[in-house]
């Protein structure tokens, strides 16, 4: 029988780390359409799930993955939905905030998945860690606090994205490895496409200025929209690769890694920097969610040497 050790933990580190940097330009890509292109952020989502799915195909073809014959079909195209709302979300806010604090906001979903799980699935959850998502929030809040002074109700999207994330994570894990992770995110690019596409509708229709339909403005536009797609395919194919690779509590903080490169896109192509009382509320929230992952692993350790 197979053993569910991981196999390489240092390669799943190297991969989880590459991945942290790069996914942050998917939001860079968004922004930008925004911007430039004057595209609303229902369209880029919905271009970010269709170009997913076209360029994950290829692989599905090559590798003759089962997608016709999922074994939870429904609850995978229900992840998509749940993702891509998620993702209309965060492409929302960042069209309105500068990248580092979308990103900085986001990050209160580790104290939102730890809060949930002790919550509904009853984990046991100590009191050091519940001081931890308390200081966690607490630095959140310091962020949120002036971005909503300027942005208004714009400064929560990304609260409403980390819920929804937090939702999709669940999800998985009720679905476990029941199918493969091509599988999944190919499911998930088609429930993803499918919501977008009725959302679209139903939000232009309505006269929302950020559900306008539209088509790219330029072939740049349309080259990255292209790279927004392959992106979001191939690098969550080698995220689940990782966790494959490399135990939950060792790869975690490398998702603190997607602050670091949207703070350098940021600045790099929008000229957007964190002021002094952000980049206090990002080392709180860091520091907080660290010591969630440092409990974690403690707590892990302990139950294997028992």
């Amino acid at each position: 029988m197979p053993s569910s050790t991981p196999e390489n933990p240092l390669k799943g580190m190297a991969i989880m780390a590459t991945c942290m940097v790069i996914l942050p330009l998917m939001d860079a890509i968004a922004k930008y359409m925004a911007t430039f292109e004057a595209m609303s952020p229902a369209q880029v989502t919905f271009y970010r799930f269709f170009f997913q799915l076209v360029c994950i195909l290829p692989l599905v073809v090559f590798t003759g993955a089962a997608i016709f014959r999922p074994k939870r079909p429904w609850m995978n195209l229900l992840r998509g939905v749940l993702h891509a709302a998620a993702s209309l979300m965060f492409f929302a806010a960042v069209k309105y905030m500068p990248l580092a604090d979308v990103f900085a906001i986001y990050f209160v979903e580790p104290f939102m998945l730890t809060m949930m799980s002790a919550i509904f699935l009853r984990e046991k959850v100590g009191w050091r860690r519940w001081l931890a998502i308390v200081v966690g929030f607490g630095g959140a809040m310091i962020v949120i606090q002036p971005s909503y002074a300027i942005f208004g109700w714009t400064a929560l999207l990304p609260v409403a994205c980390a819920f929804l994330y937090t939702l999709y994570l669940f999800l998985n894990r009720a679905i476990g490895e029941a199918d493969s992770p091509l599988v999944m995110q190919t499911m998930a690019g088609v429930g993803g496409t499918l919501f977008m596409a009725a959302a679209l509708v139903a939000g232009d229709n309505a006269g929302a200025a950020d559900f306008a339909p539209s088509l790219p403005a330029s072939w740049l536009g349309l080259i990255l929209l292209m790279l927004l797609g392959s992106i979001s395919g191939y690098m969550h194919l080698l995220v689940v690769r990782a966790f494959r690779l490399a135990p939950l509590s060792l790869l975690a903080p490398f998702q603190y890694f997607e602050i670091i490169s949207a703070t350098v896109l940021g600045y790099a192509l929008f000229g957007d920097f964190p002021t002094a009382s952000k980049w206090l509320g990002i080392a709180v929230i860091v520091a907080s969610g660290l010591f969630i992952i440092w409990r974690e692993r403690s707590k892990s350790k302990q139950l294997e040497t028992v």
